[in-house]
């Protein structure tokens, strides 16, 4: 075959198929918002859900989607971090470091229902934390860090080596090189991890079904003292996500406007989950651009 054929038929190959993948999200996240938006409205995000009566809303389930996922970055970003640092920049290529790197692997491919379990009986029974807001965090993190330590290596491994010869050449130790010139400039791989775990943890819903709950009790938006049991700062208080609302709606829902809660609450994931990317990669650009003095 005559080689420019071929490699038009590549590039139209490509086109397509990148074009199937853009319209099948299209559709995706299209149905949702088409079917969803319309039950969005002030009472919806404000009030509370109900059992039995139908007007409920998912304010308790929305923050505590939003509490949830800090929490887990502030538990898991630290430990990914080093982690990542230390792969990408410590670790001597040898068999220990295969292994961590194995079992890195064998972490991230765990069903979500296996790890709910797991932290169901180590942490909410044998350590007694209960179904709460911590339990979900830490079952989360068992989500986030392989794929958080993961990015971050990878982003520090794409720097080019020549800014850490620069770095020993102005005669900078390795740790300043890190975090003065390599880690500035991977900050956009790095925020992309977040992005992509901050997505998993919004739509995680069997793990948490185990470790934070199905229930959404009443809580005090004006109590600040996070060791009340009524306040909202409370990480102890079992706490029903808007995955896990979804699920429960949709599963054992006797409301009579279930299906309008379910499409209502699903369209607000997706809407927050995007805010949360857009808003992210905007931070991202900002603190590149501060860090490495670019435009």
């Amino acid at each position: 075959m005559n080689p420019k054929i071929a490699n038009k038929i590549a590039d139209a190959v490509i086109y397509i198929l990148v074009a199937v993948v853009v319209i099948i999200l299209a559709l995706l996240i299209g149905f949702i918002l088409i079917t969803g938006v319309p039950h969005i409205s002030w009472h919806f995000l404000t009030s509370v859900s109900q059992a039995f009566a139908a007007g409920g809303g998912i304010r308790d389930q929305l923050f505590n989607s939003i509490y949830l996922l800090i929490l887990t970055l502030i538990i898991s970003f630290p430990i990914a971090l080093g982690s990542g640092i230390y792969l990408a920049e410590y670790a001597p290529k040898n068999w220990f470091t295969n292994l961590i790197q194995t079992a890195i692997e064998v972490l991230s491919s765990l069903p979500s229902i296996i790890v709910g379990l797991f932290c169901y009986l180590l942490f909410v029974i044998k350590l007694q934390l209960g179904f709460s807001i911590l339990s979900g965090a830490i079952a989360l993190t068992f989500f986030n860090l392989p794929l958080l330590t993961r990015n971050i290596q990878e982003s520090l491994e794409s720097v080019p080596d020549l800014q850490r010869e620069a770095g020993a050449s102005l005669g900078l130790s390795r740790w300043k090189t890190i975090t003065g010139i390599i880690f500035p400039i991977a900050i956009p791989g790095i925020i992309t991890g977040i992005i992509l775990s901050a997505g998993r943890v919004f739509g995680e819903a069997a793990a948490l079904i185990y470790t934070a709950g199905e229930s959404a009790p009443v809580i005090n938006y004006g109590d600040f003292n996070p060791f009340n049991t009524a306040s909202f700062l409370n990480p102890m208080r079992p706490a029903e996500t808007l995955a896990v609302h979804i699920w429960k709606v949709n599963t054992e829902g006797v409301t009579p406007d279930a299906s309008a809660i379910s499409s209502g609450s699903s369209a607000v994931l997706i809407i927050v989950i995007l805010i949360f990317n857009l808003g992210a990669h905007y931070i991202g650009k900002r603190l590149y651009a501060k860090m490495t003095a670019s435009k």
